[in-house]
């Protein structure tokens, strides 16, 4: 990956504490030892695509947060809204945008 602009390490300890997971906790929901965990966290050891995508899962992560994080909002409750939204069918896509709507309008 070389030169990150983010640190992947703290962005995933941090989820994961907000999440009130361990290393191990986390580790096992991933399928990976907590000492790889730990190395993550602790020591910038990047883990492969499979390992990230399933701690991007487990933690709720967005993948832009990683990838793209120049165009991401630094607000964690706005990062899990927006993944709340992506787990939403079409007919509640819609009743989400009309709820976010009116609460604008409401201002």
């Amino acid at each position: 990956m070389g030169e990150s602009p983010i640190n992947l390490g703290r962005l995933i300890k941090n989820a994961r504490l907000e999440a009130g997971l361990t290393q191990d906790n986390l580790a096992t929901q991933v399928g990976v030892t907590p000492r790889y965990i730990m190395a993550i966290e602790n020591e910038n050891k990047y883990p492969s695509i499979q390992v990230l995508s399933k701690i991007i899962c487990t933690l709720k992560i967005l993948a832009d947060t990683i990838f793209y994080p120049e165009t991401q909002p630094t607000d964690r409750e706005k990062e899990q809204l927006i993944h709340m939204i992506y787990m939403c069918d079409e007919r509640e896509i819609k009743i989400a945008a009309a709820t976010v709507k009116a609460l604008l309008d409401a201002r």
